[in-house]
């Protein structure tokens, strides 16, 4: 059995994994990772390795605890993965965007695959069907849209995302809303348009916690799949153990 533990910007997710499929995942609060992690090998006395993988900075206690319990790999820009990376910089490529990359080409070996993560950033990834990482794009998500209308204007509220019924505002908040998730949806179809240009056949994955709001609104035809990312660590796990 593998453990996952993706540490984002706000919640720490942690996913089991059993000859490649998940049989567990929930997320929680970043402060309660040791509580946590002694559940998970309670529950799951056979897990034998983890992986760790964190946008942020990881505090190396973490690391050590988890390490008592198992083999730890601890995702990095060094790590070994499957596919040609091409990416000018990648040191300063984000593990959360190479899993997404490494999933893709699991999935998907021999064809264009084009992954859409709407996180707290919404990112897009490229791998084409000769396996190679090409890189994509990076965009303020849902929340930080919101957050940038209320904190840089002198008037506008703080909002949370909603749904809502035409594209049309007749208010300021559902103004707002429309500007924020229909300007996604409008600016995710565009994206794929570009792509779709250019790469023949091209297979598009939606995923991240506010795909939700603006899916159904997408024109593109596209697979939804929440747990990409966690998909993406364990094959990353398994091409990195010794």
């Amino acid at each position: 059995m593998n453990l996952v533990i993706d540490i984002g910007n706000t919640l720490v997710k942690y996913a089991v994994f059993e000859n490649g499929k998940i049989i567990y995942d929930q997320a929680s609060e970043s402060g309660l990772f040791l509580s946590k992690v002694k559940e998970l090998f309670e529950a799951y006395p056979k897990i034998g390795h983890a992986i760790i993988s964190s946008v942020g900075k990881l505090d190396h206690k973490e690391r050590d605890i988890l390490s008592l319990f198992c083999k730890v790999h601890v995702l990095s820009s060094s790590s070994k993965v499957p596919f040609k990376n091409s990416y000018a910089t990648p040191q300063t490529l984000g593990v959360d965007r190479l899993a997404l990359a490494t999933a893709a080409f699991c999935q998907n070996p021999s064809g264009n695959t084009l992954v859409i993560d709407a996180g707290t950033c919404i990112t897009y990834e490229m791998v084409n069907n000769a396996g190679e990482y090409m890189g994509g794009a990076i965009s303020p998500g849902v929340l930080m849209r919101y957050r940038a209308m209320h904190e840089q204007t002198a008037s506008l509220p703080l909002l949370e995302p909603q749904d809502f019924l035409d594209f049309i505002g007749n208010a300021t908040h559902t103004c707002m809303h429309s500007g924020v998730i229909n300007g996604v949806a409008c600016e995710v179809d565009g994206v794929i348009d570009q792509y779709r240009s250019r790469f023949q056949h091209l297979t598009v994955i939606l995923t991240g916690g506010d795909s939700h709001f603006f899916a159904k609104r997408l024109k593109n035809t596209i697979f939804a799949n929440s747990k990409f990312l966690l998909e993406g660590l364990n094959g990353l796990l398994e091409y990195n153990k010794d």
